[in-house]
């Protein structure tokens, strides 16, 4: 397991080995222990934009020990048959889930990308940018990466936080199934059922995954 000072020790070795300036975005275990959500993580999820980034990325933590994984057992199989499935490197106590471009079919919008809940930099001769996305983010891409323990973090982040806004939430996956992830809806409103044992959710969230799916 990793802890947040661990993630924060790593990421400052990883940016004195940078060849170039790389900026990616955190939303797994590891974005959660930003947020105080959680105190360890098992994996470190992270979306690259550019192909050169995630490759250098992926060379220096491979300079630190870390191996190629299989995603296999990971993952739902029928989604690791996309393109955009993640390169999976594991050292001795965690693992890195490297995606490129999109989770699955999961694009990063630009909501994303305006509205991030924090950035941290990790300065030496390059420069490390960790963009971290919006609990609302979190939410919907744990719903879409639907791997043991997911669904407990989705419990987490909407327990803990009063002020998750859902229609925030139900937005963005609207703006998802719009511009071509045909996964995120279902994996959404399978979701929200299960969720909604736990906690208080309005009957017209779920309307309106209804209407876009032409059940309504």
């Amino acid at each position: 397991m990793i802890t947040y000072q661990d993630q924060d020790q790593l990421f400052r070795l990883i940016a004195t080995r940078l060849q170039r300036d790389v900026h990616c975005y955190a939303f797994g275990g590891n974005a959660m222990m930003f947020y105080g959500y959680k105190d360890d993580t098992k994996d470190v999820d992270l979306l690259f934009e550019e192909q050169g980034e995630r490759e250098e990325f992926i060379r220096v933590i491979r300079l630190l020990g870390f191996e190629k994984w299989s995603p296999g057992g990971i993952y739902v199989p029928e989604k690791l048959r996309v393109a955009n499935a993640p390169l999976v490197f594991k050292g001795d106590n965690g693992r890195f889930d490297l995606f490129l471009e999109k989770i699955f079919q999961t694009l990063l919008s630009p909501r994303m990308k305006e509205d991030k809940f924090a950035v941290h930099e990790y300065r030496a001769t390059h420069l490390l940018t960790m963009n971290v996305l919006r609990k609302e983010h979190l939410v919907m891409l744990k719903a879409v990466t639907e791997r043991e323990n997911d669904f407990r973090d989705i419990r987490t982040i909407i327990e803990k936080d009063q002020h998750f806004n859902w229609q925030y939430f139900i937005d963005e996956v609207v703006w998802q199934f719009q511009h071509g992830d045909g996964w995120v809806v279902l994996d959404v409103e399978k979701m929200m059922k299960e969720l909604k044992k736990y906690v208080f959710i309005e009957e017209k969230y779920f309307q309106q995954l209804y209407v876009i799916q032409g059940k309504e």
